[in-house]
């Protein structure tokens, strides 16, 4: 199995067996500010110039997922929001994912 493949395993693991009350929704919010707002909003679902998909209507795990799949690389569609996923560390992502659930 290569490096990647076990570590994304890894990663998504550590996510399932990680409690959902865990999420610090105050700590995913200031993530959000500060990297997120930019290209997608205040509420995650952004405007006019905006990516196709607004954060707030992905579910958690799709959330995690996208994350995971741009900070390996193996999502490489938009350079910028590799960049901005690999700014994120575990935690953040789970963090971020979690606020942006509740504006749902």
């Amino acid at each position: 199995m290569k490096t990647s493949n076990a570590l994304s395993l890894l990663v998504a693991g550590a996510f399932a067996c990680a409690p959902a009350h865990a999420a610090d929704l105050a700590a995913g919010k200031a993530k959000a500010e500060e990297i997120c707002v930019d290209c997608h909003g205040d509420d995650g679902k952004g405007d006019d110039d905006s990516p196709d998909i607004t954060l707030a209507s992905l579910s958690t795990k799709e959330f995690v997922q996208a994350m995971q799949d741009y900070q390996s690389g193996k999502r490489t569609k938009n350079a910028k929001m590799g960049r901005a996923a690999k700014k994120l560390t575990t935690e953040d992502v789970a963090n971020v994912a979690a606020y942006f659930a509740t504006l749902k």
